[in-house]
């Protein structure tokens, strides 16, 4: 078995078959036994071919120590096979039973302050704890070996939303192991951390502890490395798990664990390569008039990590519980999102959760079936569109596309211009990705992802909102990039540090400054949340900088007035760009739309209204109508959508939240 794993990885279309995998998270264990048959009725009924079990069942698996009740997962494994519905089994790790930390108090987290992290949440587990891994590894190696051939099972999912920190003793314990693998002495860790500053300087590793309370900032270096720890000892959990349930398991079994929608505390590209699926959970806000384009973002990433289909693990049907005010989906909202999903790549469309549930601090979070039953709305709406993705799953499936743009992200950066000692808060490394994308999603450009040490070549523009960190390898590929004949279009905050947080001589790496044309950046001037620049092209917000430029530099945008007067704001030398300010968000747009046509790069269908969303993947093409209006879009020849079978000739018409997927 170990030859054809490593001959070939499982990936998605193993589980899929042809197929978009349809359905969620069930929980059987909420209900009485007469609700299961009852559940598969309706399952059957709307198309669904695949539940999630056993993500919340550890308490339920092992009762008391080392007692293993596996009957009543017996009979639902075997019930869905009956019923020709697949399995997406989990590991239970991330809620350990109370028994657990009552025993083995040293399992349950810390933060920062001392506190315990109790049972009676979830995620109440230390990552770095030798009992907790002793006992998570034991209940799925059981797990495993109980059902790692079973005919049911479709895929392996490793815990869930892994998130947790620990400030603990054990934790520090690990967190000083892990500093001198990648430091090596004290001597390098107090010169990476700079600890000259404030009398920092450690002389023995015991003095070394994760970024507890402190009477005043922390040292930014070493909180960057705690959350660099953090995620490689979450990952180790991970590895741990996925490789258990390998042993037992076909090669043809993928192995996944759910993302959180770009959640700061994993660096995500690492921990997709360790992944055969990756998936994550999307529950963008239906008031929020963007939401749909925050659903885009994050699937763009999800697909740029999985480097190709991916699978949506959670939504909502409806409302979610966990906002001040949780609104429901409107009508044909879900519909909407999912169908955007695999517009942009999923493979799955899945759901938190099947059957809502009546107990529990997420009673109120809707389900596939609601608390109005097989009547409601939700459930109907879940049936039409499980019939949708079974008449175009053979027609999507497997199938990617690959855009002429890139964004880059990286979780490294991300981190180390979070820290607490910040030129402006208002400056958030999140919202600055969302500006970015958001502009060159209104303007209908089609986007990937990538990390700045990735390569680049095959991208006609890379945009770099913002990436306050930079290591040599990175600088060195963006000037190589650039070089080769692409067009880099940069944010301000980019090249400012290394990977260890030291800020480089001249307030931006040299080599970057030469790039963009920049002689000397002399300050840094911030903007508060009610202030703007002036500009000859725009209003800047958030950000400007007092820039001397190079000769032979182009100010295609200059401020006006104040302090900055006559410096530029928009630099050009080449194929490089650089922008000193956040432009409002038309004028963001536009200049990405200049740039990138410039570039070689044109909108996915000329002319669309501003509330359409247009996707090509593979040879289909999507239309989306995020608007409450119908509108119509004129097609160039003539389409068949795959949904209605209808034929369009020119025009076509979409419905409030209406969807065609089109074939030429």
């Amino acid at each position: 078995m170990l030859a054809s794993r490593l001959g070939r990885r499982a990936v998605l279309a193993d589980a899929t078959r042809g197929r978009i995998l349809f359905g969620g998270d069930y929980n059987p264990e909420q209900w009485p036994e007469e609700t299961w048959h009852e559940d598969v009725r309706l399952m059957k009924d709307a198309g669904v071919n695949s539940v999630t079990l056993g993500v919340f069942s550890w308490a339920k698996l092992e009762p008391r120590p080392g007692e293993r009740d596996f009957g009543w997962l017996d009979t639902l494994m075997d019930l869905m096979h009956d019923n020709g519905i697949g399995v997406v089994l989990a590991t239970p790790t991330s809620s350990p039973p109370p028994w657990l930390g009552r025993l083995h108090p040293e399992t349950l987290p810390r933060d920062e302050d001392g506190r315990t992290e109790w049972w009676g949440g979830r995620q109440h587990f230390s990552h770095s704890s030798a009992v907790y891994r002793r006992h998570a590894a034991a209940i799925t190696e059981d797990l495993a070996a109980r059902y790692g051939r079973h005919p049911a099972l479709t895929m392996w999912h490793i815990n869930n939303e892994y998130c947790t920190y620990d400030y603990g003793d054990e934790a520090a314990a690990r967190f000083r192991r892990w500093l001198r693998d990648r430091h090596g002495t004290l001597d390098a860790l107090n010169s990476a951390w700079g600890t000259a500053f404030w009398s920092q300087g450690y002389g023995d590793w015991e003095e070394v502890l994760p970024p507890r309370h402190a009477h005043y900032l922390k040292n930014p270096a070493q909180v960057l490395d705690f959350k660099r720890f953090t995620s490689d000892m979450l990952l180790e959990c991970y590895v741990a798990e996925r490789d258990i349930v390998r042993r037992h398991t076909p090669p043809r079994i993928p192995v996944t664990t759910n993302f959180m929608p770009l959640w700061a505390g994993q660096d995500g590209w690492r921990w997709a390569e360790e992944e055969d699926v990756v998936s994550v959970d999307l529950y963008p806000d239906p008031r929020d008039p963007f939401g749909a384009q925050h659903g885009a973002l994050v699937q763009d990433l999800t697909r740029s990590q999985a480097r190709g289909p991916w699978m949506l693990m959670e939504q909502a049907a409806g409302a979610v519980n966990w906002r001040g005010v949780n609104h429901p989906k409107p009508r044909g909202l879900n519909r909407l999102w999912s169908l955007q999903a695999v517009a942009r790549g999923a493979d799955a469309v899945c759901y938190f959760q099947w059957r809502q549930s009546r107990q529990g601090a997420e009673k109120f979070h809707s389900g596939m079936v609601g608390h109005a039953g097989e009547q409601g709305r939700t459930y109907q709406e879940t049936k039409q569109l499980g019939a949708e993705l079974a008449l175009i799953g053979a027609e999507v499936t497997d199938s990617h596309t690959r855009n002429d743009i890139a964004i880059l992200h990286d979780w490294h950066s991300w981190w180390a211009g979070a820290h607490e000692g910040r030129l402006s808060t208002l400056v958030d490394h999140t919202g600055i990705l969302t500006a970015w994308h958001r502009a060159l999603w209104q303007a209908h450009l089609a986007t990937d992802f990538a990390r700045p040490e990735h390569d680049l070549s095959a991208y006609k523009l890379v945009v770099v909102p913002q990436a306050y960190a930079l290591t040599d390898t990175a600088i060195d590929n963006l000037l190589a990039y650039v070089r080769d004949g692409g067009t880099l279009v940069s944010g301000f905050l980019t090249g400012i540090a290394d990977e260890h947080d030291r800020v480089r001589a001249g307030g931006m790496d040299a080599r970057l400054r030469e790039l963009f044309g920049i002689r000397t950046l002399h300050e840094w001037w911030p903007l508060d949340e009610d202030e703007n620049v002036r500009t000859d092209g725009f209003l800047g917000t958030l950000w400007s900088e007092e820039i001397e430029k190079d000769a032979d530099t182009t100010a295609d945008v200059t401020y006006k007035g104040g302090e900055l007067d006559g410096m530029p704001a928009v630099l050009r030398r080449g194929r490089a760009h650089y922008l000193s300010t956040l432009p409002e968000p038309h004028a963001l747009r536009d200049l990405l739309t200049a740039i990138a046509a410039e570039a070689g790069v044109h909108p996915v269908l000329p002319g669309l209204p501003d509330q359409v969303e247009a996707v090509r993947r593979g040879d289909l093409l999507f239309l989306l109508n995020h608007g409450r209006d119908a509108v119509t879009v004129e097609l160039p020849g003539s389409h068949r959508d795959l949904l209605t079978r209808a034929t369009f000739e020119g025009p076509c018409t979409l419905e409030r939240y209406g969807v065609v997927v089109l074939r030429p």
